[in-house]
């Protein structure tokens, strides 16, 4: 039973890491950066495969944690998507480096590697590897040259920027 737990915590502990020559922002401010943050790029995965509108609403957990709901819609079957999941701090609250959970003990790193530190406005985040991505802002749509900064800085480190999926968002949609 020890070796199955041994290796149950090993096969799990890599699913909390970064890529390489990823580096977490440091004198992160979780306070700042709770609230709603809307989706403007990503690379494809299955789990948000065919969304649009899509956000992420961050709260503080009576744990300690941050509550975290991801919401999507999927105009093909015209209805909403929604994940609830909770994140917990790695190194400490001050580095933008997380791991997430939706799915019971499992966890996923959820790693802040841009963020506009003065104002909370935009944030590059990834996920233990190199084929997750996220380019984040307070509002549905970014600045151009900030989008262009953004995925400048994602391609240096090594990102497939040319396989980002630019979201939609319907104005409509305020909520």
């Amino acid at each position: 039973m020890k070796k199955i737990i041994i290796i149950f915590i090993l096969l799990f502990a890599g699913c909390v890491s970064m890529p390489d020559g990823v580096k977490p922002v440091d004198h992160f401010q979780a306070q700042r950066y709770l609230g709603k943050w809307y989706e403007i790029a990503r690379l494809d995965h299955s789990f948000e495969r065919g969304l649009s509108r899509v956000t992420a609403q961050y709260s503080r957990r009576e744990d300690g944690g941050i509550r975290v709901v991801n919401r999507g819609y999927l105009a093909g079957e015209g209805k909403w998507k929604e994940a609830e999941g909770r994140a917990y701090f790695v190194n400490g609250p001050d580095q933008g480096f997380l791991k997430v959970s939706f799915f019971g003990p499992f966890y996923g790193s959820y790693v802040i590697l841009e963020l506009d530190q003065q104002n909370y406005t935009c944030a590059l985040v990834c996920g233990p590897d190199k084929s997750y991505l996220w380019i984040l802002a307070r509002s549905p749509e970014l600045d151009k040259d900030i989008m262009n900064r953004l995925i400048s800085r994602a391609s240096s480190l090594g990102f497939d920027t040319g396989k980002l999926i630019f979201v939609k968002h319907d104005e409509r949609d305020k909520t």
